[in-house]
């Protein structure tokens, strides 16, 4: 395929698999972020083990490192990567527009609700992505695999040279840490103890350094650019528009896939619970030859289970929340606070991890039959009715 060419159907139709499979991501998304929303992530190992669930709380916390973690941002990755190819028809102007405005929606949402925010990351690697647009489909691949290999060599170097690539951040992190009155001792259980909403606020000022910090020390920006340039070879090859006719490469996705993230994923989940005896740079190569391969394998054996069974009604439910991902991405947040900080009902670094895992659980179905109802009487959900109008510039109907 010529590039900078896609796909006709893959630039004119909404295709369900997209939809649902953004569903799904959701739903990961969901159970990986509620161990911070909870504060369970940040409890002191004697207050976890003091908790009546905490055998149970152990096993749970193994197999999310096995199934879910990273496994979901790296599908939503590649899901964006696809959109890009489609958004690719509607001209670079849109598309930089659209970028600009999720990253103030991100800046919002980081300051004001959530530290562990990822729109800025999308929005500000998306912007890289027409940089890429002439590449040939080889050359996408390569330069995917690259950008997915760098941090291995990045966290190699910080080891040997012993590098503090995030120094600056860590300095502005303590600075509003000892403005606010945040110490290591009260960091734990500052938002389930926060009184008003100012208490949260200063938090997350903080906190936003703290995600930064994240972001550099994690070399997320080449990995998520990777992911987006991966995604990008799937819709400009038009995979997702012709299911049918890629059966062959999904069920070898699927499969080797699964052959090599799963068993990989399971060292992962060892190595980061035994506290990472492999080293920085051993780390970020389990977290790669684990992650990337597994959220592949989830992607493709889905759309093979979507492909041979589209009449199944769970795929329109589960399409419904996909449809809405950032209005359910930052309804996660909402409802995260309310149940688990002071301003809320406060159950915060008293919950375990299960109890975490099945709030998430059973947030993800309620937002989901609400998308699928409110979709009933509307195109679009209310972000992404509001997105598409600051991208555009006009007032557009909504209401069906």
């Amino acid at each position: 395929m010529t590039p900078d060419r896609i796909a006709p159907a893959a630039a004119t139709e909404r295709h369900a698999i997209l939809d649902i499979l953004r569903g799904l991501a959701l739903l990961g998304i969901c159970l990986a972020n509620f161990g911070e929303f909870s504060l369970y992530t940040f409890l002191p190992a004697a207050s976890t083990d003091a908790m009546p669930t905490a055998g149970v709380d152990d096993v749970l916390r193994f197999l999310q490192y096995v199934f879910i973690d990273g496994k979901f941002y790296t599908l939503f990755s590649l899901l964006f990567g696809i959109g890009f190819s489609i958004m690719l028809s509607r001209g670079m102007g849109v598309f930089y527009r659209r970028m600009v405005v999720l990253l103030l929606i991100g800046l919002g949402h980081l300051i004001f609700l959530w530290a562990g925010d990822i729109l800025i990351l999308y929005a500000t690697a998306g912007m890289l992505l027409p940089l890429f647009r002439r590449a040939s489909d080889r050359g996408l691949l390569w330069c995917a695999a690259g950008l997915l290999l760098v941090p291995i060599a990045v966290d190699g170097a910080v080891g040997i040279f012993g590098w503090d690539l995030s120094a600056g951040v860590d300095r502005a992190t303590r600075y509003f840490h000892d403005r606010a009155g945040i110490t290591g001792e009260n960091f734990p259980v500052w938002l389930a103890g926060a009184r008003d909403y100012g208490d949260v606020l200063r938090f997350n000022i903080a906190g936003s350094f703290i995600r930064m910090q994240e972001f550099i020390d994690g070399n997320r920006i080449f990995k998520v650019l990777g992911l987006f340039l991966l995604g990008f070879w799937v819709g400009r090859r038009g995979i997702h528009a012709d299911l049918g006719g890629n059966l062959r490469l999904l069920r070898r996705v699927a499969l080797w896939g699964a052959a090599i993230g799963l068993p990989a994923s399971v060292l992962y989940a060892w190595e980061t619970t035994a506290g990472h005896p492999f080293g920085l740079a051993g780390h970020s190569a389990v977290y790669a030859v684990s992650v990337v391969p597994l959220a592949l394998a989830y992607a493709s054996a889905l759309a093979l289970w979507y492909h041979g069974h589209r009449e199944l009604r769970i795929f329109a439910i589960v399409a419904s929340p996909g449809r809405m991902a950032l209005t359910n991405y930052i309804l996660q947040s909402l409802f995260g606070m309310f149940i688990f900080y002071g301003i809320g009902l406060g159950l915060g670094a008293r919950t375990g991890f299960v109890w975490a895992e099945i709030i998430a659980f059973a947030l993800f179905v309620i937002l989901m039959l609400g998308s699928h109802v409110w979709l009933r009487f509307y195109r679009f959900g209310p972000l992404e009715w509001i997105w598409r109008m600051l991208t555009y510039g006009k007032i557009l109907k909504n209401k069906k």
